[in-house]
Parts: C-alpha cells; structure tokens; sequence
C-alpha cells in the first residue's frame, strides 16, 4: 500500500480488525521508509457497477462520494457516523446486487431518499432539496408538510 505522506510503494500491517458492522477490514499500516502511521479500509466489492447521470454520462459507482452526500444532508443532526456507514453500505449492497451493470444515478438517488426518511427528517428535506432541485422556499414548504403529514399517519397506525 502507498504511503499517503511519501508515496513510498512499501508499508507494514500493525493492526487488523473488522468493523463494529463488520463490512470491513480496519489495518492500520506503517510506512518502511518515512514511519508514517496510517489507516487503511478493506471492503467487498460484489461487482463493478456504472452510475448512468444525466446526460448519459457514465462513471464507476463511487461509495465515498455517496458517504459524502448523506454526510453533508446529516451535519449538525443527532445523526451518528455509524448510522452513515451503516445507510451507505446498505445502499451499495443494494447497488451491487442488482444484478446490473449500470444503474441511473435518479435510482441511487431514490435509495438514498428512502434511508434518510427514516434516518431523520431534516436529512432527508436537505438531500430532497438537492436533489430535486428546489428553487424556491415555495418548494420546500410543499415537500416539508408532506413530510409532516407522512409522519402524522404513521403516528396514527402506529
């Protein structure tokens, strides 16, 4: 493994141990030339999968970009690095067990909507109001009352 500080080719495992959700492998790693401790993550890939974007635009499914976007939805909520990790690796699995070679970004959009629904509400109008383009706060008082509403039934059957 390169080392991210020298970009020396050669380091050492001094650590392995699984995930507390065990999708992964934690190693923390040393360089043998400058010394440099660093943590390194070890993750099951089913399948290579293609995001088709808009446009028709393709790109490997990228895992951290998708970890990224539910991260940024959930800053400043009781929303815990776990229940992250836990939303993204469920979606990748999702993802590449398909059984498809590609996949529309609107779809990975739509999972991630889905997770965060029940994640938090606030996440979830923040990815909606990215991802469903909201121009005005006309549109996000709409989709905030169907939110309010969606929660008011489930109280009620529940």
């Amino acid at each position: 493994m390169r080392c991210p500080f020298c970009a020396h080719d050669d380091s050492q495992v001094k650590d392995s141990r699984p995930t507390e959700d065990s999708t992964s492998i934690r190693r923390r790693r040393q360089c043998s030339k400058c010394g440099a401790r660093f943590t390194t993550f070890e993750r099951v890939q089913l399948r290579e999968v293609t995001v088709v974007k808009s446009g028709e635009r393709r790109q490997p499914f990228d895992r951290s970009k998708l970890e990224q976007s539910i991260a940024l939805a959930c800053r400043k909520r009781d929303v815990v690095q776990e229940q992250i990790d836990q939303l993204v690796s469920g979606i990748q699995r999702q993802v590449e067990t398909a059984g498809e070679a590609e996949i529309p970004s609107k779809r990975i959009g739509e999972l991630v909507m889905d997770g965060l629904r029940q994640l938090d509400s606030v996440a979830y109008i923040r990815f909606a109001s990215v991802y469903r383009d909201f121009s005005e706060a006309r549109d996000f008082e709409e989709f905030a009352s169907t939110v309010q509403e969606a929660a008011q039934n489930e109280q009620k059957l529940g």
